[in-house]
């Protein structure tokens, strides 16, 4: 025997409470399947539940959107950064500045690899590392580093820092949209679960065929277990056989 299944996506979920705001359209309140008050709570739930997916999803696409712009201005503050310490190494190793000047910057004095810039924060972190330790140079009286100076330097990372707090805001903004999606998700299902519990109900002193044909016309959804599909197959299979 077929058994009834709950709407489990969105659009199951839509189908259903528009399906039971045409009925009580199109039939008379003493006639309908369900009660005034279930009718009464799916109007007020279906446009609040369908602003909340179009909010999630807008919230979705302008988060991955924006993504890009962040990526951009990732790749260009990591560059710099990177560019610098070089200009640094470099610097050292031809003589010119002595390994004690990694010290203005956080860096080991003997170490010449690059440190780790692999998140959001490292990044940021190193930026802000770069740009303290030239100001404190140069307060001394020494000369700037150049090719990149820090003023550019600055410029990139200021961006990256713009963006990631931007991105930031759009990441509360979705999680704040799925949050009152799952309750509206959650209140959909109670909804529904009632409403189609009241139409089964109706039609619960009719035969079991004709009671799911009837409860089926108000959008209640029943579906075969594998087995008994397999048997109607079967069935349909013999009887084109004798045919």
């Amino acid at each position: 025997m077929p058994y009834r299944r709950l709407p489990n996506t969105d659009n199951a979920r839509l189908k259903a409470l528009k399906i039971a705001i045409t009925k009580g359209k199109e039939i008379p309140p003493f006639k309908l399947a369900f009660k005034q008050g279930t009718l009464i709570k799916v109007q007020s739930l279906l446009p609040s539940y369908e602003n909340m997916l179009s909010e999630h999803k807008n919230a979705y696409n302008l988060q991955v959107e924006k993504s890009k712009d962040h990526t951009v201005a990732m790749k260009k503050a990591k560059m710099y950064i990177s560019h610098f310490i070089h200009v640094i190494n470099m610097s050292v190793q031809r003589g010119d500045m002595s390994p004690a000047i990694r010290n203005y910057f956080g860096l080991e004095e003997n170490v010449k690899k690059l440190p780790s810039l692999s998140t959001d924060e490292e990044i940021l972190s190193w930026g802000t590392k770069l740009m303290e330790g030239e100001k404190k140079r140069l307060m001394k009286g020494m000369s700037p580093i150049t090719n990149p100076t820090i003023a550019v330097v600055r410029i990139y990372c200021d961006r990256f820092a713009e963006a990631c707090n931007f991105q930031n805001g759009l990441k509360k903004r979705l999680e704040r949209a799925q949050s009152s999606l799952g309750a509206a998700r959650n209140e959909a299902d109670s909804v529904i679960q009632q409403l189609w519990n009241e139409i089964e109900d109706t039609f619960k002193d009719l035969p079991e065929e004709l009671k799911r044909k009837k409860a089926s016309e108000y959008g209640v959804v029943y579906v075969f277990r594998k087995n008994e599909l397999k048997g109607i197959n079967l069935l349909k299979a013999s009887h084109y056989e004798i045919g």
